[in-house]
């Protein structure tokens, strides 16, 4: 995917959790998207979230493909707890090389 115009991304982690935010120009407030670590090469994805006065915007869908490249190039897995994570991976049926099952 490429990436979503105006829209940046950073990666806070501490220890075993950490979340990926979506910065979008204009917006004070980014939306999230926070994993835990369960294996040296496995995440799981419990929460994305997105402010109100970014709903509607694609953030949700940007930080969800986000996350999906950086498993690719940083080889991790996905398990996708969070039901959005969990509804996008069903839409996108070519993530299974990085997204678990539910």
């Amino acid at each position: 995917m490429t990436p979503s115009p105006g829209i940046t991304f950073t990666l806070e982690a501490d220890g075993q959790r950490g979340r990926y935010l979506a910065h979008v120009d204009g917006k004070p407030d980014p939306g999230e998207l926070t994993f835990r670590r369960t294996g040296e090469n496995r995440i799981l994805v419990d929460h994305v979230g997105v402010p109100q006065s970014l709903r509607g915007t694609g953030v949700g869908v940007a930080l969800a493909h986000h996350v999906v490249s950086e498993a690719r190039a940083k080889g991790f897995t996905i398990y996708p707890q969070c039901p959005f994570l969990a509804s996008q991976a069903q839409k996108n049926p070519d993530w299974a090389d990085v997204v678990e099952p539910v």
